[in-house]
């Protein structure tokens, strides 16, 4: 009989706790953490490895054309098709386009969402412009920024009349 009167007045108590915390002012909470849930299972594919083409061995710095309606220089006697535009040389090996600073590299993979628009609309072949005038290397290096603002300086003025006309 002990028992019960025991189990029977602890139920009591434990039922009026509660009521007599909330009375009093005092907040109780319990808590039972089971921890942070387990992080998502990600399955990535294999790393996409882009492979530098084979290295352009140019003996002497190559004499460039420019490329009609554009500002893309091609080397028509690299031996490769290889290109200079605003500063930069390019090489397209196997439908991937890669960048260098210099004419024999090294060069490094270019996203499509980096290659230069003014590669899009190239010519298949570019070796039709090879009896164009030709600009010897010294000359490219020293004056294409002289020359890309000279054209841009144009290009304003040759469209600044149609800005003028919309307004």
């Amino acid at each position: 009989m002990k028992k019960r009167d025991l189990v029977i007045t602890g139920f009591m108590l434990g039922s009026l706790l509660p009521w007599s915390a909330r009375n009093a002012g005092a907040d109780v909470s319990i808590n039972i953490g089971l921890g942070a849930p387990p992080p998502p299972v990600v399955v990535a594919g294999p790393p996409v490895v882009v492979a530098p083409p084979p290295p352009v061995v140019i003996a002497v710095p190559p004499e460039v054309v420019l490329i009609p309606g554009t500002r893309v220089y091609f080397a028509p006697d690299a031996g490769v098709n290889i290109f200079f535009y605003s500063g930069r040389w390019y090489r397209k090996h196997h439908g991937t386009w890669y960048r260098a600073a210099y004419y024999n590299g090294p060069w490094v993979h270019l996203p499509p969402r980096r290659v230069p628009a003014a590669f899009v609309h190239l010519p298949a072949d570019c070796r039709v412009y090879a009896a164009h005038r030709r600009i010897p290397y010294g000359h490219l290096k020293k004056h294409w920024k002289e020359e890309e603002k000279e054209h841009n300086r144009h290009w304003k003025k040759r469209h600044k009349h149609h800005r003028e006309g919309e307004e």
